[in-house]
This record gives C-alpha cells, sequence and structure tokens, in this order.
C-alpha cells in the first residue's frame, strides 16, 4: 500500500500538481462523488489527467471542489422551487465524467481565476454559461443584460447588473482559455469583452433612466467609448474610458436638457462603480473629456467641437482616434464622430504634433515608479504603451492621406500600415506577436483575481501558473519571463526607430494636399518648390509612385517629404532624377525602400546628397547598392588605407582576369569615392581630412592594380627580376588629392639578387605599362590617370628606373626644379623597404642642409614666372584661376616650397610633404609673418574647396570661379552658403587670391 501511495503521488506531480499529497485528499472528497474512479483508473483519460492541462491544477481540483459542494447544497433549497436541481448536479458530474470541451472550458476557468471560480460558488447554477459556451453578437449581450435590469427579480438593478455581466464573462473566458493558441485568439477575446463592456453601459443608461424619470427625455444622450473600449481591445479589469454628448430635444432649453443628461451620465457612472453584496463591475472614467475633470460631465455637439478647435491639446486628438459610439442614442453619436473625426485626421499638422507626442511618451515612462519600471508590460520599455503609440503616431500622420489606417483598434491598424508600406513587414510580425503576447499576459495575471494591474507577478507560483497558462510545462516560470523579456526588448528597439522615425515630423508638417500628392498639387507644388522642369518631375513622380505594389504604397509616403528636401539644393531636378535611377534599380530589394523609411536620417541625407552633387549622383547611380551606408551609424567614416588594401587586394584576388580583378577594386573604389563625397557634402570631414581619405583611396586602388600587374608580368616572363615601387608626386604626395586630380607618380625599381639589370629594367617597364593599362581602360569607378611627368628627363626619361639609376641622375643631372618636385614625393605603393631607402636617396636634395643658393633662387624665380606666362590656358581669367591664377594654388605652393627649400636643414617642422603643416611651420619659425600665413591659407584653402565643389556640383572638374550663376550658387552652397550666395562666390574668390598675390610678391619675388 506505501507503494502505491508514493506512485499516486508521483503521478500527481507528474501531472503538474505542485501540491500531490493535497490533491490525493480533494480528489478522495465525498462532493466529488461520482466524478472519480478508484484510483487505478482515473488517468484513463480522467479527472487528474484533465486538470493537468489547465493553468494551476490545484486550483482547479480545489475550485471543483468547492463548486460541487455549492451545488449539492443548494439543491434542497432549491427543490421545492425548481424542480430540475438534481438533474443540474448529475448534468455537471455527467459533463466532468467525459473528456471534451464542456469539461476543459470548467477545469480552465476554474483553474486559472479565484474571481471567477468564487462566482460559480456563489451562483453555482451558471455553470452551464462555461460549459455551453459560445460567442455572441453585440447586439445578444446587450438584450439579455437590459433585459436583466428591467426585470431583476428579487434583486436591485445594480446586483442584476453584475451578476448579469459575470455570468457572461464566465463564457468569455471559457473560450479565450480554451482557445489552441491564446495570443492568436486575443482579438477575439478583447472584442468580446468590450461588447460585453458596451452591453453594460447599455444596461447601465437602463438604470439610469429609471432614476432619472421623466426628465430623461428631455435630450438626446450618447456615450462615446474611448480607448481599449472605443477600440474593441479591452482587458478583463479595466477603467472603461466615455466620453458624454447630449442635445436637447425640440423645444427644450439646452441647459435643462445638459442638466437631465449630466443626471443621467452621474447614476450611469454609479451604476457600474458602486460596490454592491455582488461587488463591482469597472470604474467609469470620464476625465478624457474637454478640460478633463475640471470641465463638463456632458456637452452638447457644438460645445465639443468649440473646444477643440480652439483649446484642445494634441493628445487629445490622440485619444479620440478610438472614439466609438456604444450606448445610448447611436445616430447622435455618430453625429458626434462626424463632427470630431476631421479634426483628429488633421491633428499631424499642427506645430510640433510628433515632437509633443513624443514628448507625452517620455512623461508616460518618467512617472512610472522606478520599483515597478522592470515589470511594467503596459507602460514599461518595450510594454504595451510603445506598441500603442508607435501605432497611433504612424496612423495619424499618414492617416490624413490614406483613410485605410483610420482603425481604432491597434492590430487592425498595425496591419494596414504594413500593407501600406508605412512599417516594415517583419517590424510589423514582431510587434503584432509581441502585442498579443503582452496582452495575454495582461489577461491572464488580471483574470487571477479579476483586479486591474499591469504588472508581472514576482511569486514564483503566480509565475509557474502563468507560464503553464501559456502552454510551458518544462520550468513554466522561468520560460514564460523569458519570453515576456525577449519580446520586450524586441518591441523597444522597433518602437526607438519608428517612434522617432525623423520621417515623421517632416511627414507630419505637410499640407493634406501636399501629403496626398495628387498630380495638380504636386505639379503646383514642384513648381512653387522651384524645380525647373516640372512636368520632367512629375513624369518621375508617376513612374515611382504608379500602381498598387508595396514599392509604390512606400514611395507615396516618402516623395512629398522628399520633395521639400530635393528643393533646398540647387538642382533638385537632378537629384529627383538620380533618385528614380537608384529607386528603379533597387526597389525590389528588400533593404533599400526599408532603409529610408526607418533608418534615422537617411531618406533626408540622400535627397540633400542628389540635389546638391551630381558627383555623388553619378557614384550611386553606377553602384546603387552604395546607399547601403546612409543607414550605417559609421557608414560615413572612410576607411583607413589598411583596410582599403585589404579589401581591394582581396577582391581583386578573387578574379583570374586581369582587367575584372582591377575592376573589382575600381568598383569598391567607386563605393568608397560615395562614401567620402556623402561625409564632405554632410560636413562630417574638413579639407585635410577629405584630402587624406582621397590619397588613401588612391594609395590603395595603386596597391592592387601593382599587385595584380606583377601576377601579369610573372606569368609572361617569369619569377620576378625586380621590386616595384610607386612614388607619390604633387598632391598625391602630399596627401593633398581633390576629387578631380590626377595621380602624380614617379616608378622606382630594385633588381632582385642574382638578376640581370636589363631583365630587371625590361620586367619593370613591362609591370609599369601592364599598371597603366588596368587602370587606364573603361571601369567603374571615375577616371584615374597617372602622369609620370615629373620623372627625372620628363617626358624624355625612361618611365621607370632603378634606385641606382635615381641615384646616379641626381648626382649627377638633376636641376633644382627638380629637387622642389621631390619636397612632395612620398611613397605610395610597393615594396616598402625600397621607398624607406628612396626617401634616404632624397631628403638630402629636397632639404639641402646648407639651403639655397643665389643662383638656385634665381632659377626658381624665373621658372615661375615663365609659367605664369606660358601655362595659364588661353582665355583663362588670371584673377580667378584656382591653380596658375594670381594668387592660386601655385603662388601659394611655390611661396611655401621656397621657404621649405632655404631653411628646412634648420626647422624641422618645414620637412612636410603638405602644403599647410609646411605653412604652419613657416609661421611658427617667423619665416612668415602670422598676417601673410592667414592670407596664403586662406587662399590656398578657399581655392582647394572651390575645386573640390566644383567636381562635386558638375560631376567634372572646374579651373575657375564659375561664371555660370547656377553654377556657382551650386558650389557656392555646397561649401555652406546661401541661396542665392553664387553671385558672390567670384568676389569672395578674387579678393582672396589677391591679398595671397601680394604676399608672394613680398616673399617669392623677394619684394620685401
Amino acid at each position: 500500500m506505501a507503494g502505491r501511495a508514493v506512485s499516486q503521488t508521483a503521478t500527481l506531480a507528474r501531472l503538474g500538481f505542485a501540491d500531490p499529497p493535497r490533491a490525493e485528499q480533494l480528489l478522495a472528497d465525498p462532493a466529488l462523488a461520482g466524478l472519480v474512479d478508484p484510483f487505478d483508473d482515473v488517468f484513463n483519460d480522467g479527472l487528474p489527467d484533465a486538470l493537468s492541462a489547465v493553468a494551476d491544477p490545484d486550483l482547479a481540483l480545489l475550485s471543483l471542489v468547492r463548486l460541487m459542494e455549492s451545488l449539492r447544497a443548494s439543491a434542497p433549497k432549491r427543490r421545492d422551487a425548481e424542480s430540475g436541481v438534481g438533474a443540474e448536479v448529475s448534468g455537471l458530474v455527467g459533463a466532468l465524467r467525459h473528456a471534451g470541451p464542456a469539461r476543459d472550458r470548467l477545469l480552465a476557468v476554474l483553474g486559472s481565476s479565484t474571481a471567477l471560480a468564487g462566482h460559480l460558488v456563489a451562483h453555482p447554477e451558471h455553470w452551464r454559461s462555461v460549459t455551453e459556451a459560445q460567442p455572441r453578437t453585440p447586439a445578444q449581450r446587450v438584450h439579455d443584460l437590459v433585459d436583466a435590469v428591467r426585470e431583476p427579480g428579487e434583486r436591485t438593478g445594480y446586483d442584476a447588473l453584475r451578476v448579469g455581466y459575470r455570468r457572461q464573462l464566465l463564457g468569455i473566458a471559457a473560450l479565450d482559455l480554451t482557445t489552441g493558441d491564446a495570443p492568436a485568439a486575443l482579438p477575439e477575446a478583447a472584442a468580446a469583452l468590450a461588447d460585453l463592456a458596451e452591453a453594460a453601459l447599455e444596461a447601465a443608461l437602463e438604470i439610469a433612466r429609471q432614476h432619472v424619470g421623466s426628465d430623461a427625455d428631455l435630450c438626446d444622450f450618447a456615450v462615446i467609448g474611448m480607448g481599449k473600449t472605443g477600440g474593441r481591445e479591452l482587458n478583463y479589469v479595466s477603467d472603461v474610458d466615455v466620453i458624454f454628448v447630449a442635445e436637447p430635444r425640440e423645444g427644450v432649453e439646452e441647459s435643462r436638457a445638459i442638466g437631465a443628461a449630466t443626471s443621467l451620465a452621474t447614476h450611469l457612472m454609479r451604476a457600474c462603480s458602486t460596490s454592491t453584496g455582488e461587488g463591482t463591475l469597472w470604474p467609469v472614467d470620464a476625465a478624457l473629456r474637454p478640460e478633463g475633470k475640471n470641465g463638463p460631465l456632458v456637452r452638447t455637439i457644438d460645445s465639443h467641437r468649440a473646444y477643440y478647435e480652439r483649446w484642445a491639446k494634441t493628445w487629445e486628438f490622440q485619444a479620440l482616434l478610438k472614439a466609438r459610439p456604444v450606448a445610448g442614442d447611436r445616430a447622435l453619436g455618430e453625429a458626434y464622430l462626424d463632427a470630431v473625426r476631421p479634426m483628429v485626421w488633421q491633428a499631424a499638422s499642427r506645430e510640433n504634433f510628433v515632437e509633443d507626442v513624443q514628448a507625452m511618451r517620455r512623461r508616460v515612462e518618467q512617472h512610472v515608479p522606478a520599483a515597478e519600471a522592470d515589470r511594467q508590460l503596459k507602460l514599461g520599455p518595450g510594454g504595451l504603451r510603445d506598441v500603442e503609440f508607435s501605432v497611433q503616431l504612424l496612423q495619424l500622420v499618414h492617416g490624413r492621406s490614406d483613410d485605410s489606417l483610420r482603425s481604432g483598434t491597434t492590430l487592425e491598424a498595425l496591419d494596414a500600415l504594413a500593407r501600406g508600406g508605412y512599417v516594415g513587414r517583419d517590424d510589423a510580425a514582431t510587434l503584432d506577436d509581441a502585442y498579443r503576447l503582452l496582452r495575454t499576459l495582461e489577461h491572464r495575471i488580471q483574470l487571477f483575481r479579476l483586479r486591474r494591474t499591469h504588472l508581472m507577478p514576482t511569486g514564483e507560483s503566480d509565475l509557474r501558473r502563468l507560464g503553464r497558462a501559456l502552454g510551458h510545462r518544462s520550468d513554466p516560470a522561468k520560460a514564460v519571463v523569458t519570453q515576456w523579456q525577449q519580446q520586450a526588448r524586441e518591441v523597444r528597439r522597433i518602437h526607438e526607430r519608428l517612434f522617432y522615425r525623423p520621417l515623421l515630423a517632416a511627414v507630419a508638417k505637410l499640407s493634406s494636399s501636399e501629403a496626398r500628392l495628387g498630380p495638380e498639387a504636386a505639379r503646383e507644388r514642384l513648381a512653387a518648390l522651384g524645380f525647373r522642369d516640372p512636368a520632367g518631375a512629375i513624369r518621375h513622380l508617376e513612374a515611382l509612385t504608379s500602381g498598387v505594389s508595396r514599392r509604390a504604397a512606400i514611395q507615396r509616403t516618402l516623395l512629398p517629404v522628399m520633395l521639400a528636401w530635393f528643393a533646398d539644393e540647387a538642382d533638385p531636378d537632378g537629384g529627383l532624377l538620380a533618385f528614380r535611377k537608384v529607386s528603379e534599380e533597387l526597389g525590389s530589394t528588400h533593404w533599400y525602400l526599408r532603409l529610408l523609411r526607418d533608418e534615422g536620417t537617411a531618406a533626408e541625407r540622400l535627397a540633400h546628397v542628389l540635389g546638391r552633387s551630381r558627383y555623388a549622383a553619378d557614384l550611386l547611380v553606377g553602384a546603387p547598392e552604395s546607399v547601403a551606408i546612409l543607414g550605417d551609424p559609421g557608414g560615413l567614416t572612410p576607411l583607413p588605407r589598411a583596410d582599403l588594401v585589404k579589401r581591394m587586394t582581396a577582391a581583386a584576388g578573387r578574379q583570374e582576369d586581369p582587367d575584372r580583378a582591377v575592376r573589382a577594386a575600381r568598383s569598391l573604389r567607386r563605393q568608397e569615392l560615395f562614401r567620402i563625397a556623402v561625409a564632405d557634402l554632410t560636413g562630417q570631414l574638413d579639407l585635410r581630412q577629405v584630402g587624406m581619405a582621397l590619397t588613401d583611396l588612391v594609395a590603395a586602388l595603386l596597391e592592387a592594380a601593382l599587385s595584380v600587374a606583377v601576377r601579369v608580368v610573372a606569368e609572361k616572363h617569369g619569377p620576378p627580376a625586380t621590386r616595384l615601387l610607386i612614388v607619390g608626386m604633387g598632391r598625391l604626395g602630399g596627401g593633398e588629392v581633390g576629387y578631380g586630380s590626377d595621380a602624380d607618380v614617379i616608378f622606382v625599381h630594385e633588381p632582385v639578387e642574382g638578376a640581370q639589370d636589363s631583365d630587371a629594367q625590361d620586367q619593370a617597364l613591362a609591370t609599369v605599362q601592364e599598371l597603366r593599362r588596368l587602370l587606364g581602360g573603361a571601369g567603374p569607378d571615375t577616371g584615374l590617370g597617372l602622369d609620370a611627368d615629373l620623372r627625372p628627363e620628363g617626358k624624355s626619361g625612361p618611365l621607370v628606373r632603378s634606385l641606382e639609376s635615381y641615384r646616379a641622375y641626381y648626382r649627377r643631372w638633376s636641376l633644382t626644379w627638380e629637387s622642389q618636385a621631390l619636397l612632395r614625393a612620398t611613397p605610395i605603393a610597393g615594396d616598402v623597404e625600397l621607398g624607406e631607402r628612396f626617401v634616404e636617396l632624397i631628403d638630402p636634395l629636397r632639404w639641402p642642409d646648407a639651403g639655397l643658393t643665389p643662383d638656385q633662387v634665381r632659377e626658381i624665380r624665373r621658372l615661375k614666372a615663365r609659367m605664369e606666362a606660358e601655362r595659364l590656358p588661353r582665355g583663362a581669367d588670371p584673377k580667378s584661376h584656382f591653380k596658375l591664377g594670381r594668387g592660386g594654388l601655385t603662388d601659394v605652393e611655390w611661396t611655401i616650397q621656397l621657404l621649405q627649400m632655404e631653411h628646412a636643414h634648420e626647422v624641422p617642422g618645414l620637412r612636410t610633404t603638405s602644403t599647410l603643416p609646411a605653412l604652419e611651420a613657416a609661421r611658427e619659425a617667423d619665416l612668415l609673418s602670422a598676417e601673410h600665413a592667414a592670407a596664403l591659407e586662406e587662399s590656398w584653402t578657399l581655392a582647394s574647396r572651390l575645386r573640390n565643389a566644383a567636381v562635386l556640383y558638375r560631376g567634372r572638374p572646374v579651373d575657375s570661379v564659375p561664371s555660370d550663376l547656377r553654377v556657382a550658387d551650386g558650389v557656392s552652397r555646397i561649401l555652406g552658403g546661401e541661396p542665392g550666395s553664387g553671385a558672390e562666390l567670384a568676389g569672395r574668390y578674387r579678393r582672396a587670391a589677391r591679398h595671397a598675390r601680394t604676399v608672394t610678391e613680398f616673399n617669392f619675388y623677394g619684394s620685401r
């Protein structure tokens, strides 16, 4: 017998009973007579096995004993009045002895709610409301409750309302608790609860009419459901938010009618919230009315309209989104909605609307007690409010122009937002799943004691019951907490992206006609915004937004806002055209439109870049996938040279064909050029940073292409006979590359040990020629010309020399200008050790120990004067030519270079290949006055920025200040100028250049 008892206890534990010994005692209780067979038989589809499926088997068993005791005890009292009590007991026993929906429903209710179990114990005759529960229409619910309060029998109307409400609540809970997937069925349960609340309000209004008497006929009276009641998504226990509206009947003074309506409203609220022997329903909260608790309880439609037109705050329109007539005169309720709905869907046009809603959400979070924040299902981070506020904000902003979004029910609205492309499908699915889970958790927690709470429990038994209610059987307490926290994190992540999406505020600022982007409205707006070709722009818009595809729907959301961003720039037409090209290329990819819609400022940044820079637009059209960097927090930080070399070399190495290999590296260069251009255009890089980033990019491409050229020559001529070095000269060597710069280089080689000099020279020449061929062909990036004219003997000299040949040449034949050219020589690619040795060779030449002789100084001055006379292009204005004009780049650079060659032997700071650091070193050494140094720096910096800006705007190099005012304006605006500032650009540059020329004449030509 002892072994049998142990076996019984173990079996009950396995079935989920927390207290198996007590469960054994309860199973043997006389109240369950006829329900439980001898123990050996009960597990063959018997009661213990059925109890194992509920949230709390122990609670269900105890409650069942109490119910059976109550039902059996009520039989003698009712036999005289109701002859069928015996049948009631046997009917319940029969329902419980056999597997099926009836038993499952009753045990599920008893095992989930002590409050509903208590009601059944007090009203055992209501057991059939559980076992025979069926979905009911709103009209059926209203009919039953109103009839109950009209004919309450021995009860008061208040008690009849409560008993009738609980009876229907039993049926809702029974169906809710026995669905196969509770979160999936949540909308049906929430709608049923809202319908029951609606029926209760109608019944309470009937009670109120009885109290008010004939005065009730002085007015038409309607109850407007708000919040979850209005949205048909109510909880088991919740305040029921309402607004009361009334109109005087014909011939009745408004004051008398409103007085009568106020009495109706007061008695209605009391009928629901007063506690009686049958308990209470829930508070009826009218605080969402105009002026809140300080305002009149009841108003007419005109009074409501006047308030909302003049005084309402943003949150009040957000609250009205869910307004719905729920009791009283339905025609009056609909008239109220007709009056306020237009204002709801225009609320987003109010100044600072989006910011107000965002601020209100933050205030809600801040008022959550710190001790509760981590347990809040509703108000805490990742809670229900995150979902609801995100959905409502998107509805109010986009619902002005899209009627499909105007649902008061959260999940319906979320689905409409996803179908319309306003929310990504993955994000919408995640929010949908999370919302259902959070609401289901909230329902199960509230259902236990029918108390209003939104806090996750902390007790082990409560968490265990909650976990089992959601289907967890292995460590249910831990499993349900893990499931909740994972969903909360996902909700918070998506909420922060959607709710604080910059695009929302921009869309909200549009008028309704602008947001709708109808053909006429679009044409007028395009002309007003400054598009030069509105008809062409309309064609682009139609191509992007026509049709019913998701892509077109998202574009219809994006483009009304982006048009204004395009129009902020000098070339809105070009920006829109480029956007169309990129969108047609990428529109079918899953991430592109999601990036623009969801990721920070990506859409705004893209519009400004495309409207500001043809160069960036052409880069993006050629490599549209580069747009992804706009959504990357670190996407506009140029890659380090080492990373570029690694990526380009790897990309080239994956291709056997040399041309394809270099094109792969050039494709990466194109993407990186776009990154640098966008960072420059958005003010994230200064001139020096742009120059260094572009220099690194050229160096990386040369390194990758050189490796391919070496491989090609090795395949043709055998193992390498020499090592190669590419030395950057000019701006490349100085780390000052611009968007339109060629790559000035010289080539150095050194034979490997044992190789013949002639073989090494031939192989080096073949490699350099292959390199130039590979880089000179058409490619995915902008062209990169290799200019080797600064080599010894210029164009007449060998294209590549050995290190020893350079040594011999510089020792015997080198001219002063060649030493000057070496001031900016920097190894860029190829053999590192060879580069170090080449620098050792040239340092004494460019920074001579004794400075320059007078003859050398005169030689440099004569050469500079000849360049000014001969090299300035015919027809060029010497006052505005960036490079060769008076006070231009050459003037500044030669002035600094002369000082470097004269004084670098005694001023270490002058031993730099870059212009501005050398200028600063000269000022610090008092070789230049501070005023002269500032003038040179201003002119050089402005000319360099203008050259870069001109390439960015036009897509090709420009040598002088643009004479076309439209181009000048575009260039000026890239530099931060206001619209129309292009007319002042030439004067600004000429003033800076004139000052620099004066400094050059004083310091370079010796007029000092």
